[in-house]
């Protein structure tokens, strides 16, 4: 069952903007914040956090 939205101030860089952007057009989503909510249910519900949050992968970082 879905929950109260609530507005929050998250920064992204602009490529990760793109990308949900993608996302959404591609996958007839709403908006990218929908695209957003899709993948932080993914890590919650099927994701392995250790997989996703030991490792990192920044690609700004070098």
């Amino acid at each position: 069952m879905a929950g109260a939205k609530v507005k929050v101030p998250y920064e992204v860089m602009a490529d990760q903007h793109a990308m949900l952007q993608t996302i959404a057009e591609r996958y007839s989503l709403p908006d990218a914040s929908k695209a957003l909510r899709c993948l932080l249910d993914y890590a919650a519900t099927d994701g392995d956090w250790e997989e996703i949050f030991a490792r990192v992968r920044c690609r700004r970082c070098g």
